[in-house]
């Protein structure tokens, strides 16, 4: 038996269907998509982006790879600066891993600011835009709530792999002064005061 053609309203219906299940997790004001084509992270537009929010340039490590800490992958810096494998860096140190279309990121956002401010010469935080499709609108999110620490860019979601495993944001990982991830904390931070009491707990700094 031939099967019958949809009608013009059977066929829009089902692509109105299959936008839901596109976006449905995801955050309308970002425009998410799953598994991106190849994202620009540095051109001439992202850079003035970063340069008039005032964003700092990402930091390279001197360190060598070691157990349990950060995997040795070379990400880029968002709106162009010096690439960053995370296995060289050394804490104290807060990796906080975000994207343009998790709500809960920006509202956290906020509180790693005040902290970077408060506390950044002493435990500096590094943000990680994740598998993020709108790098241009992550950047216009940063500048929006005044932040200014760093973020490389993974575009291909390295950091899904362990020890990370990032699967949903936000999330933090505590590093510490011998580059080990000590903890990961999938939770959206949402005071200062939390922050704090964590890095002291974790990493064992008087702040």
């Amino acid at each position: 038996m031939r099967a019958r053609p949809r009608s013009g309203r059977a066929a829009a219906l089902v692509g109105m269907l299959a936008a839901l299940v596109l976006t449905g997790c995801s955050d309308p004001e970002a425009g998410f998509v799953p598994n991106p084509p190849d994202i620009d992270v540095d051109t001439p537009a992202l850079r003035e982006a970063k340069a008039d929010a005032g964003i700092e340039d990402c930091v390279p490590g001197d360190g060598e790879p070691v157990d349990g800490g950060l995997p040795a992958v070379t990400l880029p810096c968002l709106g162009g600066g010096p690439a960053v494998d995370l296995s060289t860096l050394r804490g104290p140190m807060v990796v906080n891993l975000w994207a343009s279309w998790c709500g809960p990121c920006r509202e956290e956002m906020p509180v790693l600011q005040e902290f970077h401010a408060t506390h950044g010469d002493t435990v500096p935080v590094l943000g990680v835009d994740f598998q993020d499709p709108n790098t241009g609108l992550a950047l216009q999110q940063l500048a929006q709530r005044g932040v200014t620490y760093p973020s490389v860019a993974d575009t291909e979601a390295v950091l899904k792999a362990e020890p990370l495993r990032a699967t949903a944001l936000p999330l933090t990982a505590l590093v510490d002064e011998d580059g080990v991830v000590v903890r990961v904390l999938p939770m959206e931070l949402e005071s200062v005061g939390e922050l704090e009491t964590l890095v002291r707990e974790h990493l064992g700094v008087d702040l």
